[in-house]
Order: structure tokens, then C-alpha cells, then sequence
């Protein structure tokens, strides 16, 4: 919220510690986040300027990834951890476009995400949204709780988008990986992607500095790191790549200029 009204008590939000949903709203150009997430954000921005091409690419990504799989691969259930407030073409805005049945159940642990998912994220009448209040951190009890909406008989989009750099420890965050993972029936696919120090190592470096002393610490992995939280799964061509050349729109100026944040889509087998 760019005002600096208090929020209502029933939400206990925190607006005196930055939160990197609300951080990453704030590079996305939304309107959802409080001083302290401005300040992050911009001394962010500082020291690595190309940080806002990294989050307008990685929704771009998300776009692109769930329009296939609603599309070509036929998906209509998603499991979506680290929501993120909502701006354009949330994942069920762009899944029903394609399917109107789509069924999708939101995951996030901020009390401002998720009241503005239950207010602004509504389904078409023919599918299904649902909002579960969770960590990433605790997998089995986001998979129970998604059960009431979704069919885990049936093939199901598991998306990860810039979540897993929450984790700092990689061993916890490839256990996460894999507990969700297991929980998925043949035929479902993966989507993940996380931040890198690929592109611009210096610049990156300084970033994950900048965040970790404002207190919303978030790990950059190498691309060699993203790709194995895809272990054991077919990736779908063209495989783990930089966010902007993920199945790109075709224009006149060619291909896009990579950006620090790496991912891809796998389907389980």
C-alpha cells in the first residue's frame, strides 16, 4: 500500500521488516507495499539496476509456462507456493483464458498476499481458486490442505517461481523440492525458477548483500543449481535457460537479453 494508513489489525502485518512479496510488487510497478519495502527495493535497485528486468521477465515466464501447460500439455489443476501479490495475469487469470475449468490453490505466508488474493483472485464459475496460509518450509501440510481443491490422482502444475531462494540451505530446499514432487502423479509438470548470479555475478553478489542486511535475505544459485531441483524429471525443451528465453514471443528485435533469473518446466514421468 503506498499510503502509509495502518493496515487493519486483523492482518497483523509486519510494516516495520521488508517482505520480499511486497518488495517484488514494488519492482513489478504495483501499488502493494509499505516504506520499508521501498527502501529495500531501491537500495536493491542501486546496486544492481537490471533487478526490475529480472522480475518483469520472470512474470513473463509465468505467463508463457502456464499458457502452455493449460494449453499443449492439457494441465487443469495448479499448485501455485509463493503466491506473490496479485498483479497482471496471475496464474489462474492466464490458466482459464485457456481453460475456464482450471482449478488452483494459491500458497503464501503474508497476511497481505493472501487478503488480497481472496478479495481480487476470483475464479470463473466453471474452475476453482483456493488460498491456503502457509510456508514453503512446510510441505506437508500445504499438501494436505490442497486436497480440498485439487485431484492428486490426476496431473497437477506444481509452480515455484522465485521461491525457493527464501531457503538458504540447499539441502532443506531440495528436500522441499523433492517431498512436493513426490506428491505428484505421473503426467504433472514442474515449474520453478529462481534468481542467479549468472548474468551479472558482481551486481548479483552485491544484491544478495543488499537484501540479507535489510532482513529479506533470498540466495542466488548458479544455473548448474537451478537445474537440479528438476532431477529426475523431462525437461521440456529448451530446458533450464534464463527466464527471458523461455519459449519467447517472436519480435523484430530478436531474441532477449538474459536476465539473472534461471528456470524451466519438467514433467514427471
Amino acid at each position: 500500500m503506498t499510503n502509509d494508513m495502518p493496515p487493519p489489525s486483523s492482518l497483523k502485518i509486519d510494516t516495520s521488516t521488508p517482505h520480499s512479496a511486497r518488495v517484488w510488487n514494488y519492482w513489478l510497478g504495483g501499488k502493494d507495499h509499505y516504506e520499508v519495502d521501498r527502501q529495500v527495493g531501491d537500495q536493491v535497485r542501486q546496486v544492481y539496476p537490471g533487478i526490475v528486468d529480472v522480475a518483469r521477465h520472470a512474470r513473463a515466464f509465468l505467463g508463457r509456462a502456464v499458457r502452455y501447460l493449460a494449453g499443449e500439455a492439457g494441465i487443469t489443476q495448479f499448485l501455485d507456493i509463493g503466491t506473490g501479490l496479485p498483479t497482471v495475469d496471475n496464474t489462474h487469470e492466464v490458466a482459464q483464458r485457456v481453460n475456464p475449468a482450471c482449478r488452483i490453490v494459491y500458497v503464501d505466508n503474508d497476511p497481505l498476499v493472501l487478503a488480497h488474493a481472496r478479495a481480487l483472485l476470483t475464479s470463473t464459475p466453471e474452475g476453482a481458486c483456493d488460498y491456503i496460509d502457509a510456508d514453503v518450509r512446510d510441505p506437508g501440510y500445504i499438501l494436505t490442505q490442497a486436497v480440498a481443491t485439487l485431484d492428486f490422482s490426476r496431473p497437477v502444475a506444481l509452480m515455484m517461481l522465485g521461491i525457493l531462494g527464501n531457503v538458504w540451505d540447499d539441502q532443506e530446499a531440495a528436500a522441499i523440492r523433492d517431498h512436493l514432487v513426490a506428491a505428484l502423479p505421473p503426467g504433472s509438470y514442474l515449474v520453478l525458477e529462481d534468481g542467479s548470479d549468472a548474468v551479472d555475478p558482481k551486481a548479483s553478489a552485491q544484491a544478495e548483500k543488499t537484501r540479507a542486511e535489510a532482513g529479506d535475505p533470498y540466495k542466488l544459485r548458479t544455473p548448474d543449481q537451478i537445474s537440479a531441483f528438476f532431477h529426475g524429471l523431462e525437461l521440456v525443451d529448451p530446458g533450464v535457460v534464463s527466464v527471458s528465453r523461455w519459449r519467447p514471443e517472436v519480435t523484430a528485435w530478436g531474441e532477449p537479453e538474459e536476465v539473472s533469473a534461471y528456470g524451466g518446466v519438467a514433467r514427471k514421468l
